[in-house]
């Protein structure tokens, strides 16, 4: 590999390092993570747990986007949200904050014990 194609990888791989940190870089986006850590979620059941208007949730989810730590998928008029698998194989301290990290966090396991109360009292993006 020539030294101009590797210089040419590391910036690649030090911009995408910067916008993925500065997208963990809020509460809220770590809190949607988590959330996100067992499978994709409607972007409605992400609004009612974290109990953040529409626009802020969008807003929100789009800097996780843009920074491709996550994907969606739009169903009906639903849009549905998952990790990007392959990001985090690129950067697997993403995992490692999210599966190891996030668990030690109590607003982050209350997330997870309302949203299960939302998906057992019936989701309205169903």
């Amino acid at each position: 590999m020539s030294i101009i194609a590797y210089t040419h990888i590391l910036v690649v791989i030090s911009a995408d390092l910067v916008h993925i940190l500065k997208a963990l870089a809020d509460d809220n986006r770590l809190r949607i993570l988590n959330l996100l850590r067992d499978g994709e979620l409607c972007v409605c059941d992400i609004e009612a747990v974290l109990c953040i208007k529409q626009s802020n949730t969008s807003r929100h989810l789009n800097r996780l986007k843009v920074a491709e730590i996550i994907v969606s998928e739009k169903k009906s008029q639903w849009v549905y949200y998952r990790l990007n698998h392959e990001t985090f194989v690129k950067f697997p301290f993403i995992s490692i904050i999210i599966n190891d990290e996030m668990g030690k966090i109590n607003v982050c396991k209350k997330d997870l014990e309302l949203l299960e109360k939302i998906k057992a009292s019936g989701r309205c993006c169903d």
